[in-house]
């Protein structure tokens, strides 16, 4: 997502100062509220009316998801069956998008196999379902509202990351995001979702023959989601020492045309570029209560995966950078100041490597959350290739949902994101180890 931040970095800024705030806290209702019944139609379930994602539904057969749904819904007749329906269904639709993403079972329609759009429109027919449902039985907003966090987490696969135990394998996590910027052109796929659902529950091998076993998570483009602590709740178990703890992690987004980007520093700040809700924010970054964390919140962190590494190794068709840029306000400035090499001493943050966006700060998030719990553990940020469409297909208004150089350069992003992964567990278990500078 650091494209954003390219000739955008004043936008969202004005951006953020003409929108008004969403509301974001949950319901204050008790269990025992009434039923207030369904809630209005979200921004994000809006777009499913368009054309090109009930296209993308139908061409991968994910169209019957919603309805099914529904049906499964309506037949419950308490809350705890209404949330056992809702965990398993969650469940099984992240299990279909991973089963047709790794060529398991049949592809239910023309589109490729490799895409990542399906998951994300079968989940709003999900969500809209689940918000428009009028229940037998009393369900305040405040339970309606834990269902659809349920529903969120076991469809993404925050809450089914199964690390397995033992020295003999190198446990590694990777996490992706939804599509975004979809008001522009709702045909969007990110490659780094593609790339989470390809690598779910895969194992590699590394040259020296170590196992590598990779569990993966999706998350929203979602300012409020972040802020309500999604990325530390699903990643802390993970990072917390024991027997399955991860050895290795990654968040992936879509970056800039044309190459990878190891982002080196990552930067406390939010730039208020509408997310997919079309909400803004422009703040530092908010920790949720409860969340591990380092006091006082710091301005910067870091990536301790193998930069030097990861852009020598030759991953694929792709060029990797070490990516250094930052933009700071010089202690004792003003200003915001673009930096080539990293940020100066006590300076504030406006952009990490990353930007300012949602990229930028899952790899702030994860890195403080891993500073917090587990300094050793080598970790980052990689920014993939911007996903384009091939030529004459550019036009939102006239071109086609996919086309077969759309579908070359999305297999050729996840492959080389495999490989990178490969690349930096080979270097996390070899002797004397690849890591930072070597």
């Amino acid at each position: 997502m650091r494209h954003i931040r390219t000739g955008l970095l004043a936008l969202g800024t004005a951006l953020a100062t003409a929108l008004p705030l969403a509301l974001t806290a949950p319901a204050a209702a008790r269990d025992r509220a009434p039923d207030t019944g369904p809630s209005p139609v979200a921004v994000e379930e809006q777009r499913l009316a368009l054309e090109a994602p009930r296209e993308i539904l139908r061409r991968s057969g994910f169209d019957d998801a919603g309805p099914r749904f529904a049906r499964g819904l309506a037949a419950t007749r308490s809350y705890g069956a209404a949330k056992r329906y809702v965990e398993r269904a969650g469940r099984a639709l992240w299990d279909r998008a991973v089963d047709r993403v790794q060529g398991r079972g049949p592809a239910g329609g023309d589109l490729s196999r490799d895409d990542d759009r399906p998951l994300y429109w079968a989940r709003l027919e999900l969500t809209r379902a689940l918000r428009t449902w009028e229940p037998s039985f009393e369900l305040s907003e405040e339970r309606r509202a834990a269902l659809s966090g349920a529903l969120e987490r076991a469809s993404r696969g925050e809450d089914s990351i199964d690390l397995p135990a033992g020295r003999r394998v190198t446990r590694v996590v990777v996490t992706g995001f939804d599509p975004f910027q979809l008001d522009a052109d709702p045909r969007r796929s990110n490659p780094s979702g593609a790339a989470a659902l390809a690598l779910d529950g895969t194992t590699l091998r590394t040259p020296s023959g170590r196992t590598v076993r990779i569990e993966t998570a999706v998350f929203p483009v979602r300012w409020s989601d972040f802020a309500a602590g999604t990325v530390e709740h699903t990643l802390l178990p993970h990072f917390r020492p024991g027997p399955r703890q991860v050895d290795l992690f990654t968040t992936v987004s879509q970056g800039s045309p044309g190459r990878f980007d190891v982002e080196r520093t990552n930067g406390a700040w939010r730039g208020g570029y509408p997310d997919n809700a079309r909400e803004s924010r422009t703040e530092t970054v908010p920790i949720a209560r409860g969340v591990p964390t380092v006091r006082p919140q710091p301005q910067w962190t870091r990536t301790t995966l193998p930069y030097e590494a990861l852009t020598h190794a030759g991953t694929g068709p792709y060029p990797v950078y070490d990516h250094t840029e930052v933009t700071e306000i010089p202690a004792g400035g003003t200003e915001p100041v673009k930096r080539p090499d990293g940020p100066t001493p006590g300076s504030t943050a406006r952009a990490g490597g990353g930007g300012n966006y949602l990229s930028n700060e899952i790899a702030y998030r994860a890195t403080l959350l891993r500073d917090a719990v587990a300094p050793s553990l080598p970790g980052g940020h990689l920014h993939t290739p911007v996903l384009e469409f091939g030529p004459g297909n550019t036009d939102p208004k006239t071109g086609t949902v996919t086309d077969p150089a759309f579908v070359r350069n999305r297999v050729a992003i996840v492959g080389q994101v495999r490989e990178l992964v490969r690349t930096a567990a080979e270097c996390r278990m070899s002797v004397g180890g690849c890591m930072m500078g070597k």
